[in-house]
């Protein structure tokens, strides 16, 4: 199991990724049938990204 910190930082993000990210985040709702946080849709897309 990865036990990780989280440090909260502000960004500045463009409309069209915010955007997105937000129907990233509605679709996971929806699936998941749970809570799924703006950062931790955020987090998971980046990581996808930068592995």
């Amino acid at each position: 199991m990865l036990i990780t910190m989280s440090k909260r930082v502000t960004i500045m993000i463009d409309e069209d990724l915010d955007k997105k990210l937000r129907l990233r985040q509605a679709k996971l709702i929806s699936q998941e049938q749970t809570s799924y946080s703006y950062s931790r849709v955020l987090n998971e897309t980046i990581r996808k990204v930068l592995k």
